[in-house]
Formats: structure tokens, C-alpha cells, sequence
């Protein structure tokens, strides 16, 4: 598994595309929050406050990760080296979890400098101090919206060999578990109230509130451990 996982990461950066995707990433991250003038910026919001940043990143997330996850499969078919990492001694879960290590470990790469924004944040509060409670929750529940995502990507880059395709579909299914279902409870009145807590949104508002609920770890890790297991199923199948 760590053969699998140390080669898709080393892929990932082995041309420019990766650095671009990472930088373009961190890029908009910065102009939203602290350029553009909008609802995510810290200077219009008139106090020092992450939860602009909080807001706004898992929609940024919703686009990287199936840039990074398109190719991890769908390059494999396009390159013939699918059937080569079927004659290695290696399980479908092992081959489908070293995937999805390396596309987490690059996620949480991407939201490194990003703790930056919470340093720049304790200086615009002086003299006030900042609880940093609420933060590190909120980068808890990105980590675990990235489970989502990630395992989404990984999914969708085994149903289609065009990573054109795969990063789509990767990115329609993200915004449907993020948002969707939450806009369907607020549309429609009359649904059930559990059709509000099968979104991704629903969950990692409780979290990042700095609550750590049982059944929200549930849910990420359900909803992860199912699009892995399609992902290793389908796998199994080629």
C-alpha cells in the first residue's frame, strides 16, 4: 500500500500541473478572503474572524480535490498500466486505499499555508486574544469533508478513463453531497427532516462549531467507506 501511496504522490508533483493546481488553490483562497471585496472578505466583515475563511473553503475543495483524484485511475486505463497493478501482489483495498492516502495527503499539503491566515488573524485582533477553539475544529471538520470529497474523486476516476469526465462527475457528486441536500429541506418544507442530515454541510457546521458529535464522525466515515468500497469493488471487477 505505501508503494502505491508514495507513487501517487510523487506523481502528482512530478510535473508542473500539480503545482498549479496547488497554487491556483491557495491562490483564489487569498483574493477571496483578502482582495475581493464580497461576503468572504475579512476587511468587509469589520472584525477578525476565520469563519469567512470556513465558509468558503470547502466550495474551493469541491473543484481541487477532483483535480487532484481525476487522473489516479482514469491514467491507469489510459496508459495500459491497469492491468500491471493487477498482477502486483497487492489487494484492491490496498491499491484503493494508498490512492486515497495520497490524494488526502495532498489535500491537507494544500491547506497547510492556509494557517497562515489564522497567524494574520491574531495580529488584526490585538489587543484581543483569538479562541483558537473554534479553528481547530473547523480545520477538523475540513479534514473530514475531505474524506467526502476525496473518496468521491477516487470513485468517479474509476467509472470514466477520460479524467475530463472523471473530474466533472467527481465535482457535480461533491456539490450534490455538500449542498444539494440542504437546499432540497429548504425548498420543500415538507421533507423528511433526516434529508437535511444526509448533507456533507450539515455536518461540518456541527463540527466546526468545535463540537465533536459521534454521529457526525459517523457519517464522514460511513459516507468515505462507501465510495471506497464501490471504488474497490468496481476495481475488482476490470
Amino acid at each position: 500500500m505505501f508503494a502505491v501511496f508514495k507513487k501517487e504522490f510523487n506523481n502528482f508533483f512530478a510535473g508542473i500541473i500539480g503545482y498549479v493546481v496547488v497554487g491556483l488553490f491557495l491562490l483564489f483562497n487569498g483574493l477571496l478572503l483578502w482582495y475581493f471585496k464580497g461576503n468572504w472578505n475579512i476587511f468587509n466583515i469589520g472584525f477578525a474572524d476565520l469563519q469567512a475563511f470556513f465558509d468558503m473553503v470547502p466550495w474551493l475543495m469541491m473543484v481541487l480535490i477532483p483535480a487532484i483524484t481525476m487522473r489516479m485511475f482514469s491514467d491507469e486505463y489510459t496508459t495500459g498500466t491497469i492491468e500491471i497493478l493487477k498482477t502486483r501482489p497487492l489487494t484492491a483495498w490496498q491499491v484503493v486505499f494508498g490512492k486515497f492516502l495520497a490524494g488526502l495527503a495532498v489535500v491537507f499539503l494544500s491547506l497547510i499555508p492556509t494557517i497562515l491566515y489564522a497567524i494574520s488573524i491574531t495580529r488584526l485582533a490585538l489587543p484581543e486574544k483569538i479562541d483558537f477553539g473554534p479553528i481547530i475544529g473547523a480545520y477538523l471538520g475540513l479534514f473530514f469533508v475531505a474524506t467526502v470529497f476525496t473518496s468521491v474523486g477516487l470513485f468517479t476516476s474509476l467509472l470514466f478513463k477520460n479524467q475530463v469526465i472523471a473530474f466533472l462527475s467527481g465535482l457535480i457528486l461533491n456539490f450534490i453531497l455538500y449542498y444539494a441536500f440542504e437546499q432540497m429541506s429548504i425548498w420543500d418544507n415538507s421533507l423528511p427532516a433526516f434529508i437535511q442530515k444526509i448533507g456533507v454541510i450539515e455536518h461540518y457546521k456541527s463540527i466546526s462549531r468545535g463540537v465533536l458529535d459521534s454521529r457526525d464522525l459517523v457519517y464522514f466515515a460511513s459516507v468515505s467507506f462507501l465510495f471506497l468500497w464501490w471504488s474497490k469493488e468496481k476495481f475488482s471487477k476490470n
